[in-house]
């Protein structure tokens, strides 16, 4: 079994989708500029703190559409920013939530260039710039993994190490000494078959020992 589909089936029960970092793309339609920022956030202070510094930074924009989701009690909000309702910060929040995000904030900055779109071209150009900006930040699957360590020889190192990432670990350091002690981080779901594989490797003298949990980035 792969790599990949080792990582996706047990890993997907305790993920979630977000953005890896802050993105901004833009477009003009019609004469109107459209800026899409896109932050990942954890809280909803830090959302609203993201909003208050675009705001600030394009005062003299007609609007500064919003919307953000939470994986905290599964938090949604958004706003038209005065643009017709239905027009705008639920449509950004509509491609949102089909990118699947979550703890995620996308800030829609509207220059309005003199010609009226109407109502579906409001919808597609906030849906667009929402689009651009998640693109732009980058959508990344984060896994809960735990943090092991183990020991071994040297004459080990290479085997356990390879075993570990066949079994969908990643390999975060290695501490030479009197012994290799090896750190990395694995899915969660994955650590009983890795053990189970280590024992067979060592005659049950090697099992990874878990340090704590926590979510990481999963490269596919």
């Amino acid at each position: 079994m792969s790599r990949l589909f080792v990582t996706y089936v047990f890993a997907m029960e305790n993920s979630y989708i977000t953005v890896r970092a802050y993105g901004v793309d833009e477009l003009t339609e019609k004469r109107s500029r459209f800026i899409g920022y896109c932050v990942p956030v954890t809280s909803e202070q830090e959302a609203l703190d993201f909003i208050a510094k675009i705001k600030k930074e394009h005062w003299d924009a007609r609007h500064n559409v919003y919307a953000y989701s939470l994986r905290e009690r599964g938090i949604t909000r958004y706003s038209d920013d005065g643009e017709p309702q239905g027009t705008a910060g639920m449509p950004v929040l509509d491609v949102i939530r089909k990118s699947g995000a979550v703890d995620v904030c996308v800030v829609v900055t509207r220059y309005f260039g003199g010609i009226l779109l109407g109502t579906g071209g409001l919808v597609r150009a906030y849906s667009e710039a929402c689009k651009l900006a998640l693109d732009a930040a980058g959508l990344v699957t984060m896994s809960l993994c735990a943090e092991c360590e183990l020991c071994c020889s040297y004459s080990l190192y290479g085997k356990l190490n390879t075993l570990i990432i066949e079994c969908g670990g990643y390999t975060d350091a290695s501490d030479f000494a009197d012994s290799v002690t090896l750190k990395f981080h694995i899915p969660t779901g994955l650590v009983p078959e890795l053990n189970k594989k280590l024992a067979d490797a060592t005659a049950g003298k090697i099992a990874a020992i878990v340090k704590e949990e926590r979510y990481f980035e999963i490269k596919q």
